[in-house]
């Protein structure tokens, strides 16, 4: 354990402890157990409570609201104990968490769309909102699960009140206001498998009575990771002569993949009146963490490049063993440093309650900066003569700057017409560099001007400005005391301006190869992305679009119990711009070739149509929803890794292209029921069935494409969850949480040579459980943590490497962790 981890274990154990033997303070047990917002019930009440969403930008009950939306609130994410957002997919139907290979980012899918790429400007289809602002890297999307009040899941287009890019839907997160007029607070602390440490601390002030309060929230997560350096190589078979001929081995069987994350939030509420309201927030994080481990599982024997060169390893026993990392130092690379994000944020957001409604202005700033160095085909690393080999080393820095600021206006009207309105801007500013060191290219008897590829980085950089406007509407009438009619629509303008440069070594980054200028003369990677100071070889490109969205729908109370709706939505994916594109092309100095292929893609188009049922029965003891939905894709974008030979040399490009038009029906179900006091047993079950209408991709060199099944989208998912509260002798609680949840087999990665080189995630089925002892107040608490009781191995990423390798990531194996609990 280090010594910041040592330093805050201290202070947070000190204060749980005192507040576990200090008195707790009075409290109306029924208030500090009920939320308007969730399943929380006391243990004696069969009755489910109300659920508020905002999934219309106004305060709605979920079963009168017209919108497939999934709430899970603060009760459930306490008896679940996840780790992350990431866990709590599950409870949501067709809505599924992997992870991006190398990288701890979230690959989120939803209705047949999602995504499986890493690439800056690829605009993910589901948008993660925290507090309204859009979290707009997919890096830090898995947020941790401490300060959130409750999350809802809006699954389809949401093209009228939360903006583009969300043809698969959108995740809204609210977190935890400061309580005006009230001192409190709340710590946890988690210790468990793989040394992991979690450590979570939260306290409210009230700075100037009821109308000033102040809220500080801090988390910190450090584990050793659940793989292990072990990846097994040899004898190297290159094609030319080189000092690693014959050279065979082993990693060192340490813990790989661990986190180190700080972050934190301070937030400061200021309501001095009824009718105005302002939070003020500053986000912080700091990550880290080591680059993920993964598996190299190129098939012995296969004619991958690294199978042929003898760098495929032969897994016998637990691949959780068999990860590969890299301690490459310096070379622009410096793949020993892991993983390093810095995220600072500034938040603003307003309400003005009017006589007629409510006024909201959104303003938010966020400055990312990620640099992600890891082993992308997950080889550990290898020494010969003295020398290290970076068989694929590479580090991905980006500085990513983004405001945004929305304003609209919610009605509040006594007759049958009701509305939301407003405007929204957003400016994104992103600069990008990739270094790599490709020394599978000397195995391979490969050579450069300036000596070896593992001793020359090879590098690309761009970088992109964009524009957003838009202007929305929605509207809701009550046509008759049944029957409720809700339209609306928004008009989006984009532009974005990008700049580039073709992969190179450094030494021709002045405009002429000079063999003095190296990597050691490069201070920072993203220097290389200041086109002013290195304009040799750059291009631009600029690219405007326009387009109209919308929303429609019926709904119809059959009864006060049961309501039902129908609609039609149409939402859409920004085109975009491929952070890749150069990278390996054979364009030279051909810059109007270079120019005409770092042309962007045009927006996708997702047009939805859905039948709802809303219900709940036996005197509010049972609630049941059912969706069925159809959408239409067109314009489909797809990221394809297409084999490439350039003067005999093996290399690979990345293209990003609209390559398809698809389509995807399903049905969604949830229930929940509360049969006896004090349990409550829930369930969600997913179906989708895709296809490609067609698929049209250039440079296109093996099967058709068409007939492919859709990445990212298992047919079935569902997952069956029990709760348990009960009163030990009139002192305590026990709460038992248990959940199953059942993923099918899915595509992750698409290749174009064959269908036999396509990757996928397996079905799978975990359980995990929690077990927490409680006094009566849920003040103070013990809690007992399971995850994946049965210990499955299974994927959450699988990639090929064009025709170089294939490479496997793994969830944790079964896992222990006990957490301790106060608040005041």
């Amino acid at each position: 354990m280090n010594r910041k981890a040592k330093l805050y274990l201290t202070v947070v154990s000190t204060m749980i402890l005192s507040l576990m033997s200090a008195p707790a303070l009075a409290q109306d047990p029924a208030a500090a157990d009920s939320s308007e917002s969730g399943e929380s019930v006391t243990p004696n009440s069969h009755e489910l409570s109300e659920i508020i969403v905002s999934a219309t930008r106004r305060a709605s009950s979920l079963q009168d609201t017209p919108v497939a939306v999934s709430a899970v609130n603060r009760e459930l994410i306490e008896s679940a104990a996840p780790q992350d957002l990431g866990d709590l997919a599950k409870f949501t139907p067709n809505f599924s968490a992997a992870e991006i290979p190398g990288y701890n980012a979230a690959s989120f899918a939803m209705r047949g769309t999602g995504q499986t790429n890493i690439i800056v400007y690829f605009e993910a289809p589901v948008a993660v909102l925290v507090d309204d602002f859009v979290v707009p890297s997919i890096q830090t999307q898995l947020l941790d699960t401490f300060d959130i009040e409750q999350i809802e899941v809006l699954r389809g287009p949401q093209g009228t009140l939360f903006g583009k890019n969300t043809t698969g839907g959108a995740v809204t997160v609210r977190t935890k206001r400061p309580e005006l007029g009230q001192f409190g607070g709340e710590a946890q602390v988690r210790y468990g498998s793989f040394d992991t440490i979690d450590l979570n601390g939260a306290f409210n002030v009230p700075l100037l009575g009821d109308t000033l309060a102040l809220r500080l929230v801090a988390s910190y997560a450090k584990s050793d990771g659940h793989m292990r350096n072990g990846f097994s190589y040899g004898p190297i078979t290159g094609f030319g002569p080189n000092p690693w001929n014959g050279l065979e081995g082993e990693g060192d069987g340490r813990r790989v993949g661990g986190k180190d994350v700080l972050n934190g939030r301070a937030k400061l509420l200021w309501e001095p009146n009824d009718d105005l309201s302002a939070l003020l927030q500053y986000e912080v994080l700091r990550d880290r963490s080591e680059g993920p481990a993964s598996v190299h599982n190129t098939p012995l024997g296969s004619t991958f490049l690294f199978a042929r060169l003898g760098l495929s390893q032969e897994i016998d026993g637990d691949p959780l063993d068999f990860g590969g990392v890299s301690d490459r130092d310096g070379y622009l690379v410096d793949a020993d440093d892991g993983h390093r994000i810095n995220v600072d944020g500034y938040y603003l957001n307003v309400d003005y309650r009017t006589g007629a409604g409510t006024i909201s202005s959104i303003t938010g700033y966020r400055d990312q900066y990620s640099r992600l160095a890891n082993s992308a085909n997950s080889v550990s690393p290898m020494s010969a003569g003295g020398q290290i080999l970076s068989l694929f080393d590479l580090n991905r820095t980006d500085r990513h700057k983004t405001f945004q600021q929305e304003v609209r206006y919610a009605s509040e009207l006594d007759g049958p017409l009701n509305f939301v309105t407003g405007a929204f801007y957003a400016r994104d500013t992103i600069r990008f560099c990739v270094a790599q060191l490709l020394g599978f290219q000397d195995l391979a008897g490969g050579s450069t001007p300036f000596g070896p590829w593992n001793e020359n980085p090879f590098v690309l950089c761009n970088r992109q400005k964009g524009d957003v406007k838009a202007l929305f509407a929605e509207a809701n009438w009550d046509l008759t005391d049944r029957l409720h009619l809700t339209a609306g629509g928004r008009y989006t303008w984009e532009k974005k301006d990008w700049q580039g440069r073709q992969q190179i070594f450094v030494q021709n980054l002045l405009g002429t190869p000079d063999p003095t200028f190296t990597w050691r003369d490069i201070d920072n990677l993203l220097d290389m992305a200041d086109f002013e100071q290195y304009p040799a070889g750059v291009v631009e490109a600029q690219r405007k679009w326009s387009e109209p969205t919308w929303r429609v729908s019926l709904g119809y109370d059959i009864t006060p119990d049961i309501f039902t709706y129908a609609s039609y939505s149409r939402g859409f994916k920004s085109g975009g711009f491929n952070d890749q594109i150069g990278t390996f092309a054979p364009f030279g100095t051909n810059l109007d070739a270079f120019a005409a292929a770092a042309q962007p893609t045009d927006p996708e188009i997702a047009d939805s149509f859905e039948l709802g049922l809303k219900s709940q029965f036996l005197d509010n003891r049972v609630r049941f929803n059912l969706t069925g939905f159809y959408v239409d894709y067109t314009d489909v974008q797809k990221q394809l890794n297409v084999p490439l030979d350039v003067n005999g040399q093996q290399f690979q490009v990345t293209r990003f292209v609209n390559a398809a038009k698809m389509t995807v029906k399903g049905i969604e179900a949830e229930l929940t029921g509360r049969l006896a006091p004090g349990l409550t047993l829930s369930g969600v079950l997913g179906y989708q069935d895709g296809s490609y209408d067609t698929y049209e991709a250039p440079l296109q060199t093996g099967y058709d494409l068409a007939t492919a099944p859709l990445e990212r989208t298992p047919k079935w998912q569902w997952t069956a969850n029990a709760n348990y509260e009960t009163e030990v002798a009139q002192a305590a609680l026990v709460t038992a949480n248990a959940s199953v949840s059942y993923t099918g087999r899915n595509l992750y990665n698409l290749s174009v040579v064959s269908p036999d080189r396509n990757t996928y995630l397996d079905a799978r089925t975990v359980v995990n459980a929690t077990l927490t002892l409680s006094d009566l107040d849920k003040n103070r608490y013990v809690r007992l943590i399971g995850r994946n009781l049965t210990d499955k191995r299974y994927l959450v990423a699988s990639q090929i490497v064009g025709n170089l390798w294939t490479t496997d990531r793994y969830a944790a194996p079964r896992s222990w962790s006990v957490e301790f609990g106060a608040r005041f």
